[in-house]
């Protein structure tokens, strides 16, 4: 989708209604979803983080970018993500958190990017973060420089790919549920996203879907 054609359906994505848990779960391995019925989770107390959900123009085409976090002795070490991280005492909010936090992994300073919307939060289990997910957006083309202590590699990727049914498969992989479970996963870039990062991807694909069908009718 062309740049400027996605910046049309921008204010159609502010009012929709978060789909949450309905989307979560399309993309959620049944291990997970087993695990965080009836959660309390107030009673786990949580490390709190935020992400960045970033849409940019390259090439004049609508591009969406993911990382590849470091190899690390750590439940989400060598996994894909979206830039961002851990809230510290000094961000104001969760928003600053994410913008904060994408500059420091990737070099897109605050300035460059618009947050359009916050989306649902996710609960991470095995490394006990809560993360608060938004969505935004860069108008101008972008370089990256990532941080290489964290970022072993970046992933962009158009619109038009994310949107399209073919990316959805599953994979038969070892997880902190146990070893050789069938999970859902997106195939990105030959990348094979799942887990926490799936599910939020799942969640602004029927967002986005759904506010171009109500700028289509």
């Amino acid at each position: 989708m062309d740049f400027q054609d996605f910046l049309q359906y921008v204010p159609n994505l502010i009012p929709v209604e978060l789909p949450a848990e309905l989307s979560h779960i399309k993309m959620a391995p049944k291990e997970r979803i087993q695990a965080l019925k009836n959660l309390d989770i107030d009673s786990k107390n949580p490390r709190v983080a935020a992400v960045m959900m970033l849409f940019y123009p390259k090439n004049g085409k609508t591009n969406l970018i993911l990382i590849v976090r470091n190899a690390y002795n750590g439940v989400h070490s060598s996994q894909i993500a979206f830039p961002g991280g851990k809230y510290e005492l000094t961000d104001r909010d969760y928003k600053e958190t994410a913008l904060r936090e994408t500059s420091e992994e990737i070099g897109v300073i605050p300035e460059k990017i618009e947050i359009i919307k916050q989306f649902t939060p996710m609960y991470i289990p095995p490394s006990n973060f809560l993360v608060h997910p938004y969505l935004g957006i860069a108008k101008e083309e972008l370089s990256f420089y990532p941080d290489v202590r964290e970022v072993a590699a970046i992933i962009e990727f158009p619109l038009s790919e994310f949107l399209d049914d073919e990316i959805i498969m599953e994979a038969t992989l070892s997880t902190s549920y146990g070893n050789d479970i069938l999970v859902p996963a997106f195939n990105i870039q030959n990348h094979i996203v799942w887990g926490a990062t799936a599910m939020i991807l799942s969640e602004l694909r029927d967002v986005l879907k759904f506010a171009f069908s109500e700028k289509s009718e």
